[in-house]
């Protein structure tokens, strides 16, 4: 196994831009993972691992990857997005848009721009078994280095599609979904009260809440109840809830 010794070597060069570049990540078709705990994942996901670097000459040779290469630590906490990891440092290859476009359950985020609650929205839909978690317009990466952390390895196995606004609608249609949205108005449903059959729902940012445009789109505001005197819950605490009850019905 090689060991790099620079801050000018070309792949140290590659893998902290697709760390800071979501334009990168795109055009390059992989994204950067970091720790033993993710690789392990990663590799029980069965997906396409390309670079590895290792840390302090740790390695492991068990690992299948198209390289991997030692470093010393100050240079792999310089191309390190995360602050004193242990490593390892991996790169995944972004998957393809799945060709059955239908699914039967969905979670959607509208602008919520916070990486770690999209990770985290990415962990629960995997938990509760939702078909996709559907981004919409001005959403944090879902192959940001924090969106992938937080998501402790759900990114591997999870269905996410990313789309504009304009889109939805078709999208939904496509799979005979019935689309909720989430609001904090008097006019919203109960939760509880709703069949979540063939449905998605949609999430706005806690600050804003979902789109005129989006809101328009739905059948149905829904509520989740709580404490009249509590602030909102964040996005992805309100997408754990619902999905849990969207889960729930299904037992």
């Amino acid at each position: 196994m090689n060991t790099i010794t620079s801050r000018n070597n070309s792949v140290i060069r590659h893998i902290r831009k697709l760390a800071s570049d979501g334009d990168y990540r795109r055009e390059s078709g992989e994204y950067v993972c970091d720790g033993a705990k993710m690789l392990e994942e990663a590799l029980l996901a069965g997906v396409d691992i390309g670079t590895v670097l290792w840390k302090n000459g740790i390695s492991n040779a068990s690992v299948k990857a198209k390289e991997q290469f030692l470093l010393p630590p100050d240079l792999f906490d310089y191309v390190s997005p995360m602050k004193n990891s242990p490593g390892p440092l991996f790169t995944v290859a972004i998957p393809a848009r799945p060709q059955n476009k239908r699914i039967s359950s969905a979670i959607i985020l509208e602008n919520v721009q916070d990486p770690g609650n999209i990770g985290t929205v990415i962990r629960s839909a995997s938990a509760f078994q939702i078909d996709s978690v559907i981004l919409i317009d001005a959403c944090a990466d879902c192959y940001n280095p924090k969106t992938v952390r937080a998501s402790m390895g759900a990114v591997f196995r999870q269905r996410i599609d990313v789309l504009r606004l304009q889109d939805l609608e078709g999208f939904l249609k496509e799979s005979a979904l019935s689309l909720y949205g989430a609001e904090l108005s008097e006019d919203a449903s109960d939760i509880r009260g709703i069949r979540f059959e063939h449905a998605a729902v949609a999430v706005g940012s806690e600050g804003r809440g979902l789109s005129r445009g989006l809101l328009d789109l739905c059948e149905k505001r829904i509520i989740i109840p709580m404490d009249p005197h509590s602030e909102s819950l964040n996005a992805a605490v309100a997408s754990a809830v619902i999905m849990w009850e969207m889960k729930r019905q299904d037992l």
